[in-house]
């Protein structure tokens, strides 16, 4: 059905199962539109009640909420959402899968989905019926048979040209204003330098005149810059001006969360490693963690050994930037041993992001890696569960996401950075250079 054949300006949607286990609350957001859920969907969400995992919750959540409703979801109009607010219903396939048999000769879950669409899309013929689903592959069979279908983008963000990276380059200020900067002992009034526009909280700039150069960042609480000195970390020193902003943020005590984005080999795992381990009295633990996402689509129990055995190779890339920060020194050098003493009396601790969730976090240095494998709903689970003193680091590659159903836009870190841009208690850095070697470097840019 093209749109020009539409009469009723309501759209109707068919979500998918994946679209519930990404935000359980997506019934409340498609406005005045109403909401039609398969049956197969409610029989897959029968698979998910039970579980500590996010996903779990989800599934738990959103048929609490459906529950509420009353028995008028199961009414040819459904059940009202609320004032100007759209309806929502269960429907069960039909019709639509003798077209569905013509094409596809298996039966499963998915099929299921698309022939309860397909129905309704002969029930109302003057309704734009449209699909929502996460599974890429599901929209392409969709629209394969006219049926239009959407990825659901209601936490998506604008766009990755639109993300905030943290820092901005001002060429051709005034000597005069670096030199001020430089002698006022690098703190300086926004007034300086009146060429800077509507600087952010926890900003970072490149100043520059000719030869004359300044990295600084920006104080809101009193409108000053701040000069951002080249520091070293337990060891690691800052390569490129990126690295010199992400280390003077992690070490800030006033700032409790950063996000730090980046290519692989740029640094950002390491360099947030070091400052907690160069910050280490200010907290009772550092935590490092990071989300299991098995490859190939294989679980865990395809592994061989314990439960250790089977996560030691996730948790690995954890361990080697530990052992690259144990090689700055000698082997008999007091932090070298620290780090081991640290390990064994548990101060600091490397674990799968599953076993850190439930915990309290009471003045935990947090550090989640490879968090562009996290939902925006996962990211929010973590950071409500800081409390007094505990600073949270996410990092990770927005372009290098392993979960199936998310994308660089969807995605729990682009998310992460773009609602908390702009607060006092938050800093973000995205790393570009990297430092890794020569060849990784290459490799990253051409293959």
């Amino acid at each position: 059905m093209s749109r020009s054949q539409v009469t009723d300006c309501r759209k109707l949607f068919v979500l998918d199962t994946n679209v519930i286990l990404h935000d359980a609350g997506c019934i409340e957001r498609f406005e005045e539109n109403d909401i039609a859920i398969p049956i197969s969907v409610l029989e897959e969400l029968d698979q998910f009640k039970k579980g500590s995992q996010d996903i779990h919750f989800q599934a738990r959540e959103f048929l609490r909420r459906l529950d509420q409703l009353t028995d008028d979801v199961l009414a040819a109009e459904g059940a009202s959402l609320g004032p100007d607010r759209g309806s929502i219903r269960i429907v069960l396939h039909g019709n639509g899968e003798d077209r569905l048999q013509s094409v596809f000769l298996r039966d499963c879950p998915d099929h299921r989905i698309l022939s309860a669409a397909l129905t309704l899309q002969q029930q109302f013929p003057g309704r734009l019926v449209v699909l929502v689903t996460k599974d890429t592959n599901l929209r392409l069979k969709a629209r394969s048979l006219d049926l239009p279908a959407e990825d659901y983008s209601s936490d998506k963000v604008e766009g990755l040209d639109k993300l905030y990276s943290g820092k901005r380059t001002i060429n051709n200020l005034p000597s005069e204003s670096i030199e001020s900067f430089y002698g006022n002992g690098g703190i300086a009034k926004s007034s300086l330098f009146p060429e800077i526009a509507d600087p952010i909280a926890n900003e970072n700039f490149i100043l520059r005149n000719g030869s004359k150069s300044a990295l600084a960042r920006y104080r809101a609480a009193d409108q000053s810059f701040l000069r951002v000195e080249k520091m070293t970390a337990y060891g690691i020193a800052p390569r490129n001006a990126e690295q010199s902003f992400a280390l003077g943020v992690l070490s800030d005590p006033e700032i409790r969360l950063v996000t730090l984005a980046g290519k692989a080999g740029t640094g950002k795992t390491l360099l947030a490693l070091a400052a907690a381990l160069q910050c280490r009295s200010h907290y009772r633990q550092i935590l490092l963690a990071r989300p299991v996402v098995p490859l190939s689509n294989r679980d865990l129990g395809y592994l061989p050994g314990d439960i250790s055995a089977k996560l030691d190779p996730y948790m690995q890339p954890l361990y080697d930037n530990l052992a690259v920060i144990r090689h700055q020194f000698d082997e008999a050098d007091q932090s070298s041993l620290r780090i081991q003493k640290m390990l064994e009396c548990e101060k600091l601790v490397i674990s799968p992001l599953a076993y850190i969730r439930g915990r309290s976090l009471q003045r935990i240095f947090f550090i989640v890696d490879e968090a562009q494998n996290l939902t925006p709903h996962e990211v929010k689970t973590i950071i409500t569960r800081a409390g007094e003193g505990t600073k949270i680091v996410f990092t990770g590659d927005i372009h290098q996401i392993d979960h199936a159903y998310l994308d660089s836009l969807s995605n729990g870190l682009s998310y992460l950075i773009s609602r908390m841009v702009g607060q006092s208690l938050y800093a973000h850095v995205t790393l570009e250079k990297g430092e890794r070697s020569e060849l990784a470097d290459l490799a990253s840019d051409l293959l």
